[in-house]
């Protein structure tokens, strides 16, 4: 099977990263918190920018949120519809204790009264707490086309499954990945999602589980860390949402040691980070850019003796 090559007509990123068989673990983007604001749309290329919210409060909201650490994202439902007033979501992806937050407002202003600065350190920001995971699938097909390609039929999917769950979001980071889906507050990144596969991941994460075949990562820890949580788990076959649970990282050079503790045991995992050859990482980019690229070195339990 081929495509395109960059930059003609028909490229799609997500099509080529699936063709040189681009491993998905160890890709989340490394976001603490996020804001996530209600509008129906449309969205432009750069969704607070050019969506038409009131008097350049996009900018205002993106400044202020970008100041404190903060990812502002735009959502709505995949079927358009939408209730009096616009749901605002805060949530803190810590990789120990997530937790997420919710209200209605009737104007996009009372946004610009939030405590982000509150969020980004795992306080409230003045919503209220909310228990209930978000699906956020990744539509935004102005950024890049194969995010409304392929985000668009997983969204519809799980919405007819899921819906109390479910959103459409603005970009998201890893077009290449497309489908990709958010799952708050926990921050974990999941990619190449399709309608089946995206129920597949929500079925699991509301029964306590993660879905390690199309995981990312967990946005909440650097990328060679993610991706020793996932080789971690496949090697102990741990899928348990919370059982694998970060404790701390050494970096040495390109080598990242990261340790867990599962179930009351310590494991070290070794991970050398590397760079594959430039590629087209989105549709529309103008460049090739270089591919991070995460090696497993070993994996080893920490709380005991070394035998020599």
């Amino acid at each position: 099977m081929t495509q395109p090559g960059p930059g003609a007509p028909g490229f799609r990123c997500a099509a080529s990263s699936a063709l040189r068989d681009e491993p998905l673990a160890g890709t989340a983007s490394t976001i603490r918190a996020f804001l996530l604001i209600e509008d129906t749309g449309p969205w432009g290329s750069d969704a607070l920018r050019d969506a038409r919210l009131p008097d350049g409060l996009g900018k205002r909201i993106r400044t202020r949120a970008d100041a404190a650490g903060v990812r502002a994202l735009l959502i709505r439902r995949p079927d358009r519809s939408g209730v009096e007033g616009h749901r605002v979501f805060a949530a803190y992806a810590d990789p120990v204790r997530p937790q997420l937050e919710s209200g209605t407002i009737t104007d996009l202003h009372d946004v610009l009264d939030l405590d982000l600065g509150a969020l980004r350190a795992g306080r409230s920001s003045g919503l209220a707490r909310d228990e209930s995971p978000l699906f956020c699938v990744c539509t935004h097909g102005k950024h890049d086309t194969c995010c409304a390609e392929r985000g668009r039929p997983a969204a519809a999917a799980l919405e007819a499954a899921h819906r109390e769950h479910t959103w459409e979001v603005s970009h998201i980071g890893g077009d290449r990945f497309a489908g990709n889906m958010l799952v708050l507050p926990h921050g974990l990144y999941y990619g190449r999602i399709d309608a089946v596969t995206g129920l597949t991941v929500a079925g699991a994460h509301l029964a306590g589980e993660v879905e390690l075949d199309h995981l990312r990562g967990r946005s909440g820890l650097p990328t060679a860390v993610q991706y020793a949580e996932v080789a971690l788990r496949r090697d102990l076959a741990e899928t348990r949402g919370d059982s694998v649970r970060f404790v701390s990282r050494e970096v040495r050079g390109d080598l990242t040691e990261a340790r867990f503790d599962v179930a009351g045991s310590r494991y070290a995992v070794r991970v050398r980070t590397r760079y594959d050859p430039p590629e087209r990482l989105t549709c529309s980019a103008l460049r090739d850019n270089p591919i991070p690229v995460h090696d497993l070195v070993d994996v080893r339990r920490a709380d005991l003796p070394v035998v020599e």
